[in-house]
């Protein structure tokens, strides 16, 4: 371990961000009943160029109209490179109520972007004597973003979430492909005449989770395009998970109960995970540094494993 310690993370559940475009406030109420830990309500991809303002109004009205209950509020504004995402935050800060908790920030390519949503936030909370200080989430979706991963987690203190958007990163990064997260057609090892089939977005998921780790920020998985492959949904989640990612993207809501279900650790691994524990615990009354669990060797990383895994659980139950 190193002398200089990893810092930890936003202590919340984060299994399930549930997205619905803000020009569409007829299914906010919806979004608010939902099982997500997460909502995105939408500014940016999924709200047409001349639907922007009204979007914004909806949202601004709904954030203090609506119960949301102890779900995590985000809005996801637009892109630096157009001429809205300034007018998003500015309405945002300056009318919304303080129930709003964070801003997305979408195709994030260097820690400038952060800095430069930071600044503008920083002054409107300021003149508006704001008390909540908003925090950031931003999506990775580009070869910069990807290349300067780890100054971009480590850009702001207001950074608490950190997601991989397959589409706009696969068509930075020059892919052939046109589908949003998932196995690849065209992406395959030959063993005889069989196929088998890899993981394109592995080392992309890596990095962020390497990257948010270092910095104390949650890793997300982002969006799962065809919503009719509830297999598919869950294949790229367990993926994720099993990488250290806590959470993944719904972008229709029957994959709310597929991404809780993959992100929430089951009985019997929160049981085996307490067994460790006692069963490490025993070992250090007894002056070993390990022990055997099952028939396999246990020691202090174990330990560590276990804890991830019961940490987890009780956020969730909490």
């Amino acid at each position: 371990m190193s002398f200089r310690l990893q810092p930890t993370p936003p202590a919340r559940p984060n299994r399930c961000q549930l997205f619905g475009p803000g020009s569409r406030p007829a299914i906010f109420e919806k979004m608010a009943g939902s099982a997500a830990d997460v909502i995105n309500l939408d500014l940016e991809d999924s709200v047409a160029p001349d639907d922007k303002p009204q979007a914004r109004a909806n949202i601004i009205a709904a954030i203090g109209d609506i119960d949301w209950g102890a779900k995590r509020l985000s809005v996801r504004i637009n892109g630096l490179d157009t001429p809205w995402w300034y007018r998003d935050v500015v309405d945002l800060l300056e009318n919304a109520s303080e129930r709003l908790d964070q801003i997305m920030i979408p195709k994030v390519g260097c820690a400038g972007d952060i800095y430069a949503v930071d600044a503008l936030v920083t002054a409107v909370e300021a003149a508006k004597g704001r008390k909540k200080r908003i925090g950031f989430e931003v999506i990775i979706e580009s070869a910069a973003g990807i290349a300067h991963v780890e100054e971009i987690a480590a850009a702001s203190p207001r950074m608490e979430a950190m997601s991989l958007g397959a589409a706009d990163f696969a068509a930075s990064m020059g892919m052939q492909t046109t589908g949003i997260g998932g196995t690849q057609e065209n992406y395959y090892m030959l063993h005889g005449d069989t196929r088998h089939y890899s993981d394109p977005w592995h080392w992309a998921q890596a990095a962020i989770v390497a990257a948010c780790r270092t910095h104390g920020v949650l890793p997300v998985d982002g969006p799962f395009g065809d919503f009719s492959d509830d297999e598919g949904y869950r294949a790229q989640a367990r993926r994720s998970a099993t990488l250290g990612m806590v959470g993944k993207w719904a972008i229709h809501p029957k994959q709310v109960a597929l991404a809780n279900e993959v992100f929430t650790p089951s009985e019997e691994a929160v049981a085996e995970a307490r067994e460790i524990l006692a069963a490490m615990e025993q070992a250090k009354k007894d002056g070993a540094g390990a022990t055997v669990y099952k028939g396999r060797l246990v020691d202090i990383a174990s330990i560590k494993q276990a804890e991830v895994i019961v940490k987890q659980s009780e956020l969730i139950a909490g």
